[in-house]
């Protein structure tokens, strides 16, 4: 009986795009696009976040904190966690970095102490 096992069909070489130098890629060769598919992903607020992590792995918890002033009375509900490697994260803190810079460039700085947030009302 003879073997059937088909090999995989090579893709041709792709050419250089028009006005690219000799022997260099395309860009559409150097920057490949990932393809995304968020259809099963679940979405959810959290004005909570605490990061734990072991040599190996960092561990992101989000939550809901309803009193966001002071110490709260109630425990904050944990409702997702995100467990990744240093790398992964590395790249995320890259990302929302970037993310956060735009938007304070665009609306002004962002003020992450709540208490200096709060306007106080004048007493009459």
């Amino acid at each position: 009986m003879a073997d059937e096992t088909k090999e995989p069909a090579k893709e041709p070489a792709k050419e250089p795009a028009a006005g690219a130098p000799a022997g260099q890629p395309s860009q559409e060769q150097q920057a490949p696009r990932v393809q995304v598919s968020d259809d099963k992903a679940s979405c959810s607020y959290a004005n909570f976040c605490r990061v734990t992590g072991t040599p190996e792995e960092l561990i992101i918890d989000f939550g809901l904190n309803a009193q966001p002033f002071g110490v709260p009375s109630e425990p904050v509900q944990i409702t997702q966690r995100i467990v990744t490697n240093y790398f992964t994260a590395k790249r995320m803190l890259h990302a929302l970095h970037l993310s956060v810079q735009r938007h304070e460039q665009a609306f002004g700085v962002l003020e992450t102490d709540v208490q200096k947030r709060v306007v106080a009302k004048p007493q009459a």
